[in-house]
């Protein structure tokens, strides 16, 4: 199956880059990779956040078919890695659209915002208040750290600085996801579930691996790990490879300290690597030391291999085994704290439908592992076009999915409701 042209002309009519700043700090790499140890396991982190979380609604809006709510509460993750949200991220916010008359007990879904999605009008117009008028069912729409209302000053439209602050933010957002749904079965909705289109279908399923209960998960547009987001896929082209090759290559911390927190080891990591030296010969192939694999055998040779490329890089450019390293190095980060193998798998798969469009440029499917594999018996529904068109277009099959998934949680479940 080939990629949507869409996909590949809406990605260059857009000109902003991705991590323009380079990876992050070096400490807030470690902090977070020792952090995702423990969300990773989800009975380690099990009482990370208190059932009783104090969450705040500060205002209130009438309208004629429902009833809006704006809410706040501290993120979790300022608790837990002090510092490492910017300032105008540590206050989440949220807003809640509850229908004035509900149709089957009082189903609430919470969706995580995509690629862009800054504040709350588009998830309220294109999904909320379409489930209002269909199903009679509640919405509650989180706003992601780094957008909106919590988007660091400096920082320009959705373009995420640091590849760190990817990371940041799906801490952030499996811990705040935990503050709302405890909140809701406080308040006593019930059933509860979770979405979200593109990178909010990422970090609902992300969220749910963390969830001690069946839950309804519907990722729409979305897939097992982000390192193929950023490798392959057509947002590879937006990322500012110059800026983390030339920090890879200068700062040895990288390759020295920050490759040995790597655990992710999964098929999918070892596969991809050996495609990358295949295609470029002559490589040294650093995957298995990035990764963790054979590093007392392969240590000498590619250290050699790396001071031989700070030499060089400054006096002929972008250099080809440069080029490679950052680029597994980049596939290794983002599989150790984005894939989904990574991660506890939900406590009932059944429940999850996940909505996939054939020929999506975004979201590449080849050479990583698939849900299924991940999480045996979950359901994938497939779509015709690629990422752009399937969202423009099919929102209606997104919602439906919601309501299949919410079915099958009461037919399954109907005995765990105690009103």
């Amino acid at each position: 199956m080939g990629v949507s042209r869409l996909d590949v002309l809406y990605r260059r009519l857009l000109l902003t880059k991705l991590f323009i700043r380079g990876w992050g700090k070096p400490e807030d790499l470690k902090r977070i990779f020792e952090f995702r140890k423990i969300i990773g396991d989800r009975q380690r982190c099990k009482d990370l956040v208190p059932k009783d979380y104090p969450v705040y609604i500060d205002k209130t809006e009438e309208q004629a078919d429902c009833q809006i709510l704006d809410g706040f509460f501290i993120s979790p993750l300022e608790h837990w890695v002090p510092g490492i949200l910017p300032p105008e991220a540590v206050k989440a916010r949220f807003q809640f659209i509850v229908p004035k008359k509900w149709q089957r007990n009082r189903p609430v879904c919470i969706h995580l915002a995509g690629t862009g999605d800054h504040f709350f009008w588009r998830r309220r117009t294109l999904m909320a208040r379409p489930m209002i008028r269909e199903t009679g069912m509640a919405s509650l729409l989180l706003e992601n750290p780094y957008y909106g209302y919590r988007k660091p000053k400096d920082q320009r439209r959705s373009s995420l600085k640091n590849v760190s602050d990817l990371f940041v933010m799906g801490g952030a957002l499996i811990l705040e996801s935990a503050v709302l749904l405890h909140w809701l079965e406080r308040e006593g909705y019930w059933p509860l579930g979770m979405t979200g289109i593109s990178m909010g279908g990422y970090m609902a399923s992300l969220a749910v691996t963390n969830w001690p209960k069946p839950i309804p998960l519907i990722p729409c547009l979305s897939w097992s790990t982000a390192s193929s987001v950023f490798t392959t896929g057509v947002l590879s082209k937006a990322v500012n490879w110059r800026e983390l090759e030339k920090q890879y290559a200068i700062n040895s911390v990288y390759e020295e300290e920050i490759t040995q927190l790597l655990e992710y080891c999964g098929a999918d990591s070892f596969k991809m690597g050996q495609d990358l030296v295949k295609a470029s010969s002559g490589s040294l192939g650093s995957l298995e030391h990035l990764l963790g694999l054979t590093e007392n055998q392969c240590a000498s040779l590619h250290a050699n291999n790396t001071l031989h490329a700070k030499n060089t890089a400054s006096a002929k450019g972008r250099q080809p085994s440069l080029q490679k390293e950052s680029l597994s190095f980049m596939k290794g980060v983002m599989d150790e704290c984005t894939h989904m193998a990574n991660f506890s798998v939900p406590v009932d798969p059944s429940l999850i439908i996940v909505i996939q469009a054939k020929e999506d440029a975004y979201i590449p499917r080849t050479g990583v592992r698939s849900l299924p594999e991940i999480w045996p018996g979950c359901e994938v529904r497939y779509l015709n076009g690629g990422h752009i068109s399937a969202y423009l277009f099919k929102q209606n099959l997104f919602r439906q999915a919601i309501y299949d998934a919410f079915d099958r949680f009461l037919q399954k479940y109907s005995n765990l409701h105690q009103p």
